[in-house]
């Protein structure tokens, strides 16, 4: 049976870092919100969400399904599926490693969001633009290096190597710190290449996985959508800067 991932249409935002790992593993899944028939599109997120009877609804997407079994929330669906699809360790230990890692993602996630929405997320971007632009600038000097510089160092320290953050092989936060690298590199690209020579292994890692068959199959084709202004990593011109 196919998974079936629950996401917003028409955007990337988090709903890509699963997509990613479904990509890499070449699992059977259904995109259920890009799809049109029954049971299909938004409507059908919107009734597991809304149901009056299932006894684990989910509060927002993403989440999962397998069968009967909702998943809801990035990490969350990412520690379930990872042993699954051979992207996980295979000591237990080392998986909540990841998943420690992966959770960091999720807060340096939330901050990416906060850059272009500081106040309120009822609100258009325009309707905050100078709050906006301060949050942007602080979360360029400060936070990108708070958070890229613990990932460079985590990577740098890997006794099995740097050419993964956890043990030698690929797991599932390497495929979401390619998103993180693709979405800031999008969103704040004078930032980004200001400071190229600071994450070297991060910038090695993104390319690795870029060049991996299954995931550049993915960017080649339809499935993979451009970033756009509606999503998490948004690109306004005025927020972004060298630092």
């Amino acid at each position: 049976m196919a998974y079936e991932l629950y996401y917003w249409d028409g955007i990337q935002g988090r709903g890509e870092f699963v997509r990613l790992a479904l990509e890499e593993a070449g699992a059977d899944y259904i995109d259920i919100t890009r799809q049109s028939g029954r049971g299909r599109g938004t409507g059908a997120m919107f009734e597991i969400m809304e149901s009056q009877s299932e006894a684990h609804i989910p509060f927002a997407p993403p989440f999962l399904k397998d069968g009967d079994l909702i998943i809801p929330h990035v990490a969350n669906i990412l520690f379930y599926l990872g042993p699954k699809l051979g992207l996980a360790p295979e000591d237990e230990g080392l998986r909540h490693v990841v998943n420690g890692l992966q959770l960091t993602v999720t807060d340096f996630v939330a901050e990416v969001h906060d850059t272009h929405h500081p106040i309120d997320t009822s609100l258009y971007y325009e309707d905050q633009k100078p709050e906006a632009k301060a949050r942007s600038a602080a979360f360029i000097r400060e936070r990108i290096p708070k958070f890229l510089g613990y990932f460079e160092r985590v990577l740098r320290q890997n006794p099995k190597g740097s050419g993964h953050m956890v043990g030698d092989t690929l797991t599932y936060v390497d495929l979401s710190l390619f998103q993180v690298i693709e979405g800031l590199s999008y969103a704040f690209p004078k930032a980004m290449a200001s400071r190229k020579a600071d994450y070297p292994g991060l910038l090695a890692l993104h390319d690795a996985v870029a060049k991996r068959p299954n995931i550049a199959r993915y960017l080649a084709s339809p499935r993979r959508l451009a970033f756009n202004e509606e999503g998490i990593f948004r690109h306004y011109a005025e927020l972004d800067s060298a630092g």
